[in-house]
């Protein structure tokens, strides 16, 4: 009986002592990186990267040929990707893998998830010492490959990269969002397209595009659907507007202001639109270029990387061949409240590396992440979709103005609007601006687009909206992104001790583990009491 006792408890301890480990491993802290003095280039590295694509076959074409190419230069490196067809999901899995200790080493992500990232000690690498060092950093004299030097990384965009006073990533792609308009549409309602689009303009004429037949079709287009303005992100939308009427959305330090009377004023007009039937959002109604395409929508705005889905002869859409209408589309800059003044928000993927035990692996990290700024991977994959590229060096090189001058060849490499739309983002970049980043600045993100979509929905099932109504929305999407929570209003520092949510369940099963071991320990104690 004794022995028996002693084998259970042994094979208990050992589970708990596994859940310990598991529970520990994501938690124990990483040294802080240092820049080697050189690169070992007689070891072996094997380095994970994850990356986003959706169903463009080309962007997958664009990493796997890096891949290829980075390992012929650096055959003692060898890039596993992974794929994902969201970036929340990156993120999610990235959360998950801090609290095991197994990160990617290179990431595709944005700042926003990056401000996350970094909640775990030392696991995101600053990237200011690489960008210095002489040897490997930016415009390096060991790299093996004609990488740009930080001078010419468009700054606005570098400086998307910058948490907590540091550089934590390199931009990788940009793009804004813009309007993609049926002009033919617009002139048919009587109304000549201005250069710039402002909101006043854009509620008019969908307001007009709802006018209907005797037969209930729509006099616009003769059909039974026409959704005159649909908006795919209304977290854009919404933190847009705000930065246009100069109201608030966040402070630097993380204090929430999207709260305010400019944004109630938004969600009034939203909610006037959506009731006459002018206006959409994605999440309600699908994707705003299914409807364009299809000659039932007049202002679509979406992604400028999305804009070989947009325009009557898109290449990727996603509608049949026969449900296509013949349109004249036009590509603009999102409305605007002050046309002389146009303000339009910066977003694209950033790249960042992760900390290991083993500097040389992040070094091999860094290397590859830094390849990803060459000329030939920044105008490939800019050629896939309407990005930009983030380097001066790739803009202004022969190759990617000859792509540009080369737009309406063929619907697919140079599709015009597709073009158009990176123009558009090339002519204004300093009309753009980024959000203030840290930890929480994505549920804020997030909150903004939901109080649009909240209001849209309320207005559907024909529910009030007024000042009631406009407090309990308020109340209710802070609490549902945890608004008023100390980790997010002071600006995203976590209280000490605070760990991610698997760390969390695995010590958990620690507890219910050795609250196990304890129970069966006061049994045995019974049943040994009893036959005494």
């Amino acid at each position: 009986m004794k022995i028996k006792w002693k084998k259970r408890l042994a094979v208990l301890s050992l589970g708990a002592g596994l859940l310990t480990l598991s529970g520990c491993h994501g938690s124990k802290a990483l040294p802080e990186f240092s820049v080697p003095a050189d690169f070992d280039a007689s070891g072996n590295y094997e380095i994970t990267f994850w990356a986003k694509n959706d169903t463009n076959k080309c962007q997958t074409d664009v990493y796997q040929k890096a891949i290829a190419d980075f390992e012929t230069l650096y055959p003692n490196i060898k890039v596993n990707m992974k794929l994902y067809t969201d970036y929340n999901r990156i993120f999610n899995d990235v959360i998950t893998n801090i609290s095991t200790g197994t990160t990617p080493n290179v990431c595709i992500t944005y700042p926003d998830h990056i401000a996350t990232y970094m909640t775990g000690k030392n696991t995101v690498v600053p990237l200011d010492g690489l960008f210095a060092d002489e040897k490997y950093g930016l415009g390096g004299s060991e790299l093996l490959y004609d990488g740009p030097t930080r001078e010419e990384i468009i700054p606005q965009f570098l400086s998307e990269c910058v948490l907590e006073e540091q550089h934590y990533a390199l931009p990788y792609m940009r793009s804004t969002e813009c309007c993609y308009i049926n002009k033919t549409y617009v002139e048919k309602l009587g109304y000549e397209l201005p250069e710039v689009l402002t909101w006043d303009f854009v509620w008019e004429v969908s307001e007009a595009a709802t006018a209907k037949n005797a037969d209930g079709t729509f006099a616009l287009n003769s059909q039974n659907v026409m959704i005159p303005f649909i908006y795919k992100s209304t977290d854009n939308m919404m933190i847009q507007m705000l930065r246009q009427k100069d109201a608030g959305y966040s402070t630097q330090e993380g204090d929430i202001r999207l709260f305010n009377d400019t944004t109630e004023e938004i969600l009034y007009d939203v909610a006037a639109h959506v009731e006459s039937g002018a206006f959409s959002t994605f999440k309600i109604s699908s994707y705003p270029a299914n409807f364009l395409n299809a000659g039932q929508c007049v202002f679509a705005i979406d992604s400028t990387a999305g804009a070989t889905w947009m325009g009557a002869e898109a290449p990727l859409s996603d509608i049949s061949e026969d449900a296509f209408v013949s349109f004249e589309t036009a590509v603009r800059m999102v409305p605007q409240f002050d046309p002389e003044n146009p303000r339009m928000i910066s977003q694209g993927p950033s790249v960042c590396v992760f900390n290991k035990a083993d500097p040389q692996e992040v070094l091999a990290s860094w290397l590859f992440a830094q390849y990803l700024l060459t000329n030939e991977v920044q105008i490939g994959y800019a050629q896939t979709e309407g990005y930009l590229p983030v380097t001066s060096k790739a803009q202004q090189s022969s190759a990617y103005q000859d792509y540009l001058a080369r737009s309406g060849e063929d619907n697919k490499t140079y599709y015009p609007i597709k073009i158009d739309a990176s123009t558009l983002l090339l002519e204004h970049t300093g009309d753009t601006f980024v959000t203030p980043v840290f930890n929480g600045s994505a549920a804020l993100r997030n909150a903004a687009g939901q109080l649009i979509e909240n209001v849209a929905n309320s207005v559907r099932r024909h529910e009030t909206v007024d000042e009631d109504y406009m407090e309990g929305l308020y109340s209710d999407v802070t609490a549902l992104y945890r608004l008023d929570q100390k980790d997010i209003a002071s600006g995203g520092k976590q209280e000490l001790g605070s760990l991610p949510g698997a760390a969390v369940l695995l010590l958990a099963a620690l507890a219910v583990s050795w609250l196990l071991i304890l129970l069966y320990v006061l049994r045995d104690f019974v049943k040994k009491k009893k036959k005494h």
